[in-house]
């Protein structure tokens, strides 16, 4: 069991730095490597990650907002509707199997690293 505790601590760590970094940490980085390093099932990676992002989301804006990096008025105009999308991609998540889920996943993974590298 620590060991488990161990792993589940670095991928905290490794999201909350990714999240202050970069703005990224939830799909990016929890769910991999719940799925590679403790087996989770893509659907229970998912929505651990989401929870997990609540509160690093909470933090990370509170830390650019000291910098003055944060228009709240422009995180509310893309949060607020992003809500549908939300519940549409979960909606359409429960009634995609779990492999076209995952490909779909890395195709984004993989082009959104094709995009910044280039």
């Amino acid at each position: 069991m620590p060991s488990r505790l161990v792993r589940i601590a670095g991928i905290a760590t490794a999201a909350g730095a990714f999240s202050g970094l970069f703005g990224v940490g939830g799909g990016t980085v929890i769910v991999p490597l719940l799925l590679l390093w403790l087996a989770y099932e893509e659907r229970m990676a998912t929505g651990t990650s989401l929870a997990a992002i609540v509160v690093i989301a909470l933090f990370a804006a509170v830390a650019q907002g000291v910098y003055g990096n944060v228009d709240v008025l422009k995180g509310v105009m893309i949060g607020v509707p992003a809500v549908i999308g939300v519940i549409a991609g979960a909606s359409l998540q429960q009634r995609l199997s779990t492999a076209v889920v995952s490909g779909v996943f890395a195709v984004f993974l993989v082009a959104s690293a094709a995009f910044l590298i280039v």
